[in-house]
């Protein structure tokens, strides 16, 4: 979990290898109303991503131990998710707000608006303190990050 561009995907990828499970990129169980506006550049609200989280809670359910990529920007958001699949775990991919935006700038091939993550950040309730999270730092090289992680789930 993280804003847009701290490498949640290539993060999930490489977990995911590592540990023989499947992968579900969050991004592509938004609405298509969603992403045109994320293109346009228009933030999404908390009821643009009521069926989007409803969307990724019907994953967990079906297919426990998948791992999903997702901003879960909110607590709210998480909580859900955790009533979802209970014992739910997120890795938070920390990463500054320049590095974002660079990461974000680019990408040629996605509909997420470079100019939309100042706002990612403005919405992010970091979940430092909460249970089953743990932080990292979204700058180190991936193979170390996936072996922290897979470390940490055990």
């Amino acid at each position: 979990m993280g804003v847009a561009g701290c490498g949640k995907s290539t993060l999930a990828a490489a977990v995911a290898a590592r540990l023989g499970r499947d992968w579900l990129e969050g991004d592509q169980f938004h609405s298509d109303a969603s992403r045109l506006k994320m293109a346009r550049g228009e933030p999404l609200t908390d009821q643009d991503r009521v069926s989007w989280l409803a969307r990724l809670c019907e994953q967990l359910q079906q297919r426990p131990g998948i791992i999903v990529t997702c901003s879960a920007l909110k607590r709210a958001y998480r909580e859900q998710l955790r009533q979802a699949s209970p014992g739910l775990r997120f890795a938070f991919l920390e990463i500054s707000q320049a590095e974002a935006s660079r990461r974000v700038a680019m990408r040629a091939d996605h509909f997420f608006a470079a100019s939309l993550v100042d706002s990612q950040f403005e919405t992010l309730e970091p979940p430092l303190g909460e249970p089953g999270v743990i932080p990292l730092d979204g700058l180190r090289p991936v193979d170390a990050l996936a072996a922290q992680v897979c470390e940490w789930l055990g």
